[in-house]
């Protein structure tokens, strides 16, 4: 990557927030951290009830935009691959420790920026910690469900697929 690219975020839930894109986009990932969707796959999908990433599209590449199933207005469960809701509140992610403040919008947010090229070693390497986690509920799936049953556990794999795991390749 030639020189560091600076990205301004200005959006409701960040003023002013700067960062640097060091790696190329998609590209340079540490070697434990493979998922198996992009950010724009995601959005593409259904996830997040369509609501998460409406006011912040500027920061990102207008491609991720284009067939995104978003829902400026409200959440919609519907919108969700699954076509069920598998998120807590914002308050409750906060409550438990899981935000970030570089990344007030979470786990997703971080997954983005990093998709991008950003870097923060110790952030990245919590992020990545809570997204192997995800496995345990991969493995319920699998143990409880046959293979492309998407009725099985449908909250589950709408979970699952929030974190960039291909929940309908169980």
């Amino acid at each position: 990557m030639k020189s560091p690219k600076k990205i301004i975020v200005t959006d409701i839930m960040q003023q002013n927030y700067e960062y640097l894109l060091t790696a190329p986009l998609g590209e340079e990932f540490a070697a434990d951290f493979q998922p198996e969707l992009t950010p724009k796959e995601m959005l593409l999908l259904g996830v997040f009830g369509g609501k998460y990433m409406t006011d912040c599209a500027n920061e990102f590449p207008a491609d991720w935009f284009e067939k995104a199933k978003l829902c400026r207005d409200r959440h919609d469960p519907a919108i969700n691959y699954f076509g069920v809701n598998a998120s807590q509140p914002l308050s409750v992610w906060r409550e438990k420790g899981w935000i970030y403040h570089e990344d007030p919008r979470g786990w997703f947010q971080w997954y983005c920026r990093y998709y991008m090229g950003r870097r923060l070693p110790d952030e990245d390497r919590r992020q990545i910690g809570r997204w192997k986690g995800i496995k345990r509920h991969i493995a319920a799936v699998k143990k409880n469900c046959v293979r492309g049953d998407f009725f099985c556990r449908r909250k589950q794999r709408q979970a699952i697929l929030h974190w960039a795991y291909d929940a309908r390749e169980l």
